[in-house]
């Protein structure tokens, strides 16, 4: 099954068409024809089945003959996760947690990030590629990127859990996740979280915890908390 993706589809759309881009690749690629159907979702829990009406690599036009609502996984995940160093490592992290299963993904700036500018845009891309691949039908929210203090003075709700690697008090993340619930874990730069933003964390509200006895980078540690909570929840 190859599945789309087309943000503009709603539960009353009939007709639509699609982008030029995309209509040359279902027709001079995939070599659809008139009749064929497709596979689209728009990325809030709806798969579409529709039939291509015009065949044309230019402007490729379909009409929805089915339509199916799918809800989304039983908790809600949300990761702060500080970009790393090497861009490559959190395009990873952001199309693995797509696969695992995540809601929300706010990149935040530390005390010690090495890494303190984006490009949402070729995120955004990743994490629809992901979404497509692993046949889902909720698109993740990429938040804008915040400082590590902005995003702390947020009003949260649920559990909140910041992960570090420095010697404390930690509870053992995958023993204080509870199922079907809201959850928001932080991950920290190659350098980790400053002391001063771990004590402004425990500060307002979070839970410090360890993923595990070895140092994980931080690309793998939000793919470890990312599958704590999946495993959860199964």
């Amino acid at each position: 099954m190859q599945l789309f993706y087309n943000p503009n589809l709603s539960e009353d759309t009939q007709e639509f068409f699609f982008s030029k881009e995309e209509s040359k690749h279902i027709i001079k690629v995939l070599r659809k024809k008139e009749g064929d159907t497709l596979n689209i979702t728009n990325g809030k829990g709806w798969l579409f089945i529709a039939q291509i009406g015009i065949a044309d690599f230019k402007k490729c036009t379909a009409r929805i003959i089915q339509k199916t609502y799918f809800k989304n996984h039983n908790y809600k995940l949300h990761l702060a996760v500080a970009p790393t160093k090497m861009n490559d490592r959190f395009e990873w992290f952001l199309e693995k947690a797509t696969e695992i299963g995540i809601n929300s993904i706010t990149p935040i700036i530390c005390e010690h990030s090495e890494r303190k500018v984006i490009k949402p845009d070729r995120f955004e891309k990743i994490i629809q590629s992901a979404m497509k691949q692993s046949l889902q039908y909720h698109l993740p929210k990429l938040n804008s990127v915040l400082n590590f203090k902005q995003f702390i003075q947020q009003q949260f709700s649920g559990q909140l859990f910041i992960a570090h690697c420095e010697p404390s008090d930690k509870k053992t993340l995958k023993d204080q996740i509870k199922p079907q619930t809201e959850i928001t874990i932080l991950i920290g730069p190659e350098g980790d979280f400053s002391m001063n933003e771990i004590a402004l964390a425990l500060q307002n509200g979070f839970t410090a915890v360890t993923l595990g006895n070895t140092r994980l980078r931080t690309e793998t540690a939000a793919i470890s908390a990312c599958h704590s909570a999946a495993f959860v929840n199964i």
